[in-house]
């Protein structure tokens, strides 16, 4: 590794897909694979703190187990709180009680953590940084909070929504913070194109936050140059990606644990048949 260069790790969000990514973390784990940092948006985040934690396991187990309670996710949570997802039970009981985190290992981990979270009046993206997962619950709150669907979310007097309007994949953000060489793991195949989908109500709902709304509105192309820019960083060996090798068929709000597991071993399986190649690159840094 040349003087000065860091490695990193880029987690894309994407909801339930994001269950893909955490059973390549979890080979990871198996392989003791360490990086100097990682920089997470929206699920990426929440998987990202376990990966960190060392707890290999931890996310399949506790998504499957709670996919059909009402209170991990459902329009029940919306209708009562104004939060599809439930702050409380998956923010606080599940952690601290139901499938325990570990919030020491974490804090002795010298791995920096980021997340990625949208500041709604300015519009633009903002990298949190993580040390204390007790303290900084409520970035990782707001870095997966989905417009519409999940109220802002107010750190030291500022409104934050999901990470991924504003940055989906933060590689060239982290380039600029000195994480040179990125192992990046996207959720989704090789070949998609995403599309405009701002719909009336996005723009009835933020209205009042203009800057905000035109970041929805650019959302699609700032995606698009983003993987062309990936796409130029790999064949200049400057990142390794690990994507779906096929498309994925899971529901943003999955509800299926079979459909969990099967997507799950996916990101284990892409992750073992590209292993040996992620080594050899790992080695050069």
């Amino acid at each position: 590794m040349k003087q000065g260069e860091r490695t990193g790790l880029v987690l894309e969000g994407g909801g339930m897909r994001g269950i893909y990514t955490a059973g390549v973390l979890d080979v990871f784990l198996e392989r003791g694979i360490e990086f100097d940092g990682v920089i997470g948006v929206s699920a990426g985040v929440v998987h990202g703190c376990s990966f960190l934690a060392g707890q290999k396991g931890r996310s399949i187990r506790y998504y499957k187990r709670y996919c059909r309670d009402w209170r991990f996710m459902s329009m029940r949570n919306l209708l009562l709180t104004g939060d599809m997802v439930g702050e409380k039970f998956c923010y606080h009981d599940l952690p601290e009680r139901l499938d325990p985190f570990d919030y020491e290992a974490f804090k002795r981990c010298r791995t920096e953590f980021y997340a990625v979270c949208s500041n709604v009046v300015t519009g633009r993206a903002e990298y949190l940084r993580m040390q204390d997962m007790r303290k900084h619950v409520d970035i990782m709150r707001a870095s997966a909070s989905l417009p519409c669907i999940s109220k802002m979310v107010r750190i030291n007097g500022k409104k934050y929504l999901d990470g991924a309007c504003t940055d989906s994949i933060p590689v060239r953000a982290f380039r600029r913070m000195g994480f040179r060489r990125n192992v990046v793991i996207l959720t989704r195949e090789e070949g998609y194109v995403k599309q405009a989908e701002v719909s009336r109500l996005v723009r009835l709902r933020y209205w009042r936050y203009p800057r905000f709304l035109q970041a929805l509105e650019n959302r699609h192309l700032r995606y698009n140059e983003k993987i062309r820019y990936i796409r130029r960083l790999e064949q200049a060996g400057e990142v390794f990606v690990l994507r779906p090798s096929r498309k994925l068929t899971i529901g943003r709000m999955e509800h299926n644990p079979r459909e969990l597991q099967r997507t799950y071993n996916l990101g284990r399986r892409d992750a073992r048949r590209h292993m040996e190649e992620l080594m050899k690159w790992l080695e050069t840094c």
